[in-house]
């Protein structure tokens, strides 16, 4: 039998190329990548800027919106499905007492939902050695987690420090970072120093457990982070490639790195085989048994 007849077989694999053969159809499965959302107090709801979502996508990956709903076996069940995690920015601080530090004068809003729910996030990534991407405030949640400390506000605390928070336009680049040698970050970006754009008031003061400091700005404020273990993928960077993600040659690279990383850990796992009913323009799906 073949497609578009009673009924064919779809089966679910991680490949380049979708293609037909004898009734069989070999779809293209994009690897799923959580995205935790943010939330927006005066209205009540959960958002998310578009470009995460947009950078995923154009790099080959299905993204997936995960709710601030800090309850273990939801983050549990969800995971189970996920090849990667990108934790995005925020407009929110991490609550300093998380690192064990009373709150600065200059520190931002706070929210639990974000933060625990991150916390429980990252918790899985570790157990299941998902594939990671942390972007701003996701590096420095991620560095919390791990037992790293924050600076609460440059401005204050650094008064010698370069400007970190550029403002509109908010992908014009803004700042050169130096690179790690070496690292996945300058491997990426092809050389040893790169300019990215700015929109921090916190940074990394005490890199975390199994995390490697691997970009740095002028003053000597950490720019990126990577877990060094050869059994996972972890990245965390403090700009923002995802805002400049079709123009700049570094932030492309970042999301196709990501994302084959993604593909590669869902590759891992078993494929699943259906067989498929076409009848009266609808397409049911039913497990069944292949060997």
């Amino acid at each position: 039998m073949f497609i578009g007849y009673d009924w064919a077989l779809k089966v679910e694999l991680c490949l380049n190329v979708p293609f037909l053969v004898k009734g069989i159809r070999m779809v293209e499965v994009r690897p799923r990548i959580g995205i935790t959302m943010r939330v927006e107090l005066e209205t009540d709801r959960f958002y998310l800027a578009r470009h995460y979502s947009e950078a995923v996508e154009a790099a080959g990956a299905a993204p997936v919106h995960i709710s601030l709903i800090p309850n273990r076996d939801y983050i549990k069940s969800l995971m189970e499905g996920l090849s990667g995690i990108l934790l995005p920015g925020s407009d929110s601080d991490v609550d300093p007492m998380r690192y064990g530090r009373d709150p600065h004068p200059k520190l931002g809003s706070v929210y639990p939902l974000k933060d625990e729910t991150d916390f429980l996030v990252l918790e899985e990534v570790e157990r299941l050695r998902v594939p990671l991407l942390a972007i701003c405030f996701g590096m420095q949640i991620l560095n919390v987690v791990r037992g790293g400390t924050l600076i609460q506000d440059i401005t204050t605390e650094l008064p010698e420090a370069i400007k970190h928070e550029q403002g509109r336009p908010r992908d014009r680049r803004s700042h050169r970072v130096r690179l790690l040698e070496g690292s996945l970050v300058a491997t990426l970006a092809g050389r040893e120093s790169a300019i990215v754009n700015s929109h921090h008031h916190q940074a990394i003061e005490t890199v975390g457990r199994e995390l490697v400091a691997t970009a740095w700005t002028s003053d000597g404020l950490v720019e990126a982070l990577e877990d060094m273990r050869a059994d996972r993928f972890a990245l965390a960077v403090q700009w923002h490639p995802e805002i400049a993600w079709e123009q700049d040659d570094l932030s492309i690279a970042i999301f196709r790195r990501f994302v084959e990383a993604a593909r590669e850990y869902a590759g891992e796992r078993p494929g699943r085989a259906y067989e498929v009913d076409y009848k009266e323009g609808q397409e049911v799906s039913r497990p069944i048994t292949t060997r």
